[in-house]
């Protein structure tokens, strides 16, 4: 036979060498459908809500006015009057002052008027960085007046715009020398995100004011004086297993005097008292020094909400420690018994009968069913041995009283170190049963942290990753973005938690909520402004998986039975879906090119047809907006199945989810 020509011989060489590395590039993994590894918890992806960048006053909770009680320390913040001073003052028309004659710490002040003439004194509210309106909207106006010479015939109320057109009004009738009650409803004529609301006045004399609330008749669920509606629809669109609040840090306070009292939260709203926000001067590149807490949402209401999303609640209490980065004010052990019957009283408000002291509260606020609390957490991100002693004495009386509760505990802020180690050591001495950790860091920590969990004792504590999220820049930098890298690297982690479903238990993402004006740290779950709210590429990351969660922990592995842990960029997971009948495999590519995939279950018979929840960007420094608010969201598309196979090929930097029906009889 005659030898091929040198040439032909190199190009046929190439050819082969060429169509061997194309088939060495298809990935092959096979997914153990027909046996479970472990139960993924209805936990294991949940919400953490902190009230940290507006997100109560300005943001969950409707409430539309600021400082409506004139409770702020600066009693008049909020308040103006046009071409006057910032307090309401002028010489020609009117004055408006504060009187501060009650002890009730929820209810000291009130605002006095006193018309000089009829040329048309009035207050304006600035609300939460303007009201946001929406033309032909219903909204609920309320407030306390006294009249007591009878000589003020009228309160003009109008939502206006910044140059005063008016955009809707409304009329009050003071009639009573006392305090009394009055409500009407405002019809917003236009739309308008950055609305302001005027209170004006028709007679002479004084007259006095109090709690001047304003609310959109559609909250959620339609509750009168509720919570927003657009952002809690965004929660219940995660189907989130549990719901931690109301923090974080807030919990602890600056000092104990300022941390967050539970039984302060509960009862009628106005016997509320006022607290200053913790994080309205931490950080000095965002100051806020009229961010305040007025517990509108309160206990009572965090409770609510997890029980409309379906979700656990999991409250945090302090355990008698100030925030360690600011004053780490320390309560004496003998004198610790107060903070631990608040925990005890906690319980018996959310799960007592009605005849008990706390769940009458309960119950007088209109919910008479116990809420099943099952969890409950003592101290945020507390450290060494002060904590230690601290919470071993928490866990002693809620275990010999309430066996029936979980208790979480904590690692400290950071997720190595000295504060970490020992913490881990220490509370598995206690055999503590859940141990939450905190995460945040750079996109390439996440990637390469998915294998974070494989190695942990699977015989100790559970784990609770409570906040993580990857930072664009830096921790704290308020130059900190949304990207689509930083989604793409916490979807690669999120597999490594999945994967170690028997050690990791819960999971949440933080912080949950952002004002597009009234920020102190970034990046966020979900951003919003006085009339729009989106979720960032993070939030599609988290619906993914927590809308997949799935019911048991199945084994993937590539041909070698390896997992698949950032192995040419590519991560994986898989769960299966009992009550649905199905297996769900989630695909992460962080590389740069696309990548061809072969999965192949073993041991079950699958459906002919899978669903594909795709979600990708070409831009790893891409965002979503106001403007463009699904720029980043998942796609969805069917694919066939062939002899128990699924062949696919992932864009780069993508994110995918394939869900497949099992046929009868598996």
């Amino acid at each position: 036979m005659k030898p091929l020509p040198e040439k032909v011989c190199f190009y046929l060489l190439l050819l082969l060498m060429l169509t061997h590395a194309a088939s060495g590039q298809v990935t092959r993994l096979e997914v153990e459908a027909g046996h479970s590894i472990a139960r993924i918890q209805p936990t294991m992806y949940g919400i953490f809500f902190e009230d940290i960048n507006f997100a109560a006053d300005g943001g969950l909770y409707a409430e539309m006015v600021k400082n409506r009680g004139f409770e702020f320390y600066d009693p008049m913040m909020g308040w103006k009057q046009p071409n006057s001073s910032p307090y309401g003052f002028n010489k020609e028309s009117g004055i408006a002052g504060i009187l501060s004659p009650g002890t009730d710490p929820a209810n000291r002040n009130f605002c006095r008027v006193t018309l000089l003439n009829d040329s048309g004194y009035s207050l304006i509210n600035e609300g939460f960085r303007g009201m946001g309106i929406k033309k032909n909207a219903r909204y609920r106006l309320s407030l306390l007046a006294a009249n007591p010479n009878q000589t003020v015939h009228k309160i003009r109320v109008a939502f206006i715009d910044q140059d005063g057109k008016v955009l809707g009004e409304t009329l009050l009738t003071p009639d009573n020398d006392g305090w009394k009650s009055y409500s009407a409803t405002l019809i917003a004529t236009e739309t308008c995100p950055k609305a302001r609301l005027r209170i004006a006045f028709v007679g002479n004399g004084k007259i006095d004011l109090d709690n001047i609330s304003l609310f959109p008749e559609d909250t959620w669920k339609g509750r009168e004086n509720g919570l927003r509606k657009d952002l809690v629809q965004l929660l219940a669109d995660l189907q989130p297993g549990f719901l931690r609040f109301p923090g974080g840090c807030i919990v602890e306070g600056r000092t104990l005097a300022k941390r967050y009292q539970w039984k302060k939260t509960v009862g009628p709203v106005w016997d509320r008292p006022l607290l200053i926000n913790r994080w309205n001067t931490e950080f000095s590149h965002r100051p806020a020094p009229d961010y305040f807490q007025s517990f509108g949402l309160g206990f009572f209401e965090y409770f609510q909400l997890a029980e409309d999303l379906g979700a656990e609640p999991l409250p945090i209490l302090g355990c008698g420690m100030a925030c360690q980065f600011n004053t780490g004010e320390l309560v004496p052990l003998d004198e610790l018994d107060p903070y631990v019957q608040d925990a005890l009283d906690l319980i018996e408000f959310a799960n007592g009968t009605t005849d008990s002291p706390w769940g009458k509260v309960r119950a007088d606020m209109g919910h008479p069913a116990p809420f099943g609390m099952k969890f409950i957490g003592v101290g945020n991100e507390q450290w060494g041995p002060e904590y230690m002693e601290r919470f071993a004495i928490f866990q002693k009386a809620i275990s010999e009283q309430h066996p029936e509760i979980t208790i979480v505990s904590g690692s400290g802020p950071f997720p190595e170190g000295d504060f970490f180690e020992y913490g881990w050591e220490e509370l598995k001495k206690m055999h503590a049963a859940i141990i939450d950790e905190h995460y945040y860091n750079s996109p390439e920590w996440f990637r390469t942290h998915a294998t974070r969990y494989d190695e942990y004792d699977r015989q100790g504590p559970k784990v609770f990753a409570g906040e993580y999220a990857a930072q664009s820049v830096r921790t704290t930098s308020p130059d900190n973005k949304n990207t689509w890298e930083c989604a793409l690297a916490e979807a690669a982690f999120m597999t490594g938690l999945e994967r170690n479903a028997d050690v990791v238990v819960m999971s949440s993402y933080a912080p949950l909520l952002a004002h597009e004006e009234g920020w102190q740290w970034t990046p966020d779950l979900i951003w919003f402004n006085n009339l729009q709210a989106y979720g960032t590429p993070d939030y599609y990351v988290q619906k993914m998986f927590s809308t997949n969660r799935g019911t048991d922990l199945l084994g993937i592995h590539t041909q070698n039975g390896e997992a698949l842990t950032g192995q040419n960029g590519l991560y994986a997971s898989s769960v299966k879906d009992a009550p649905a009948h199905a297996v769900i495999v989630k695909l992460v590519n962080t590389s740069d090119s696309a990548k061809p995939l072969e999965v192949t279950f073993k041991n079950q018979k699958l459906a002919k047809k899978a669903r594909v929840l795709t979600l990708h960007s070409d831009h790893l420094n891409e965002v979503n907006t106001f403007e463009q608010p699904q720029q980043i969201s998942p796609e969805e598309s069917e694919i066939a199945v062939e002899n128990n196979r699924i062949r696919i090929e992932m864009p780069p930097y993508s994110v995918l989810v394939l869900k497949t029906g099992l046929q009868e009889g598996n």
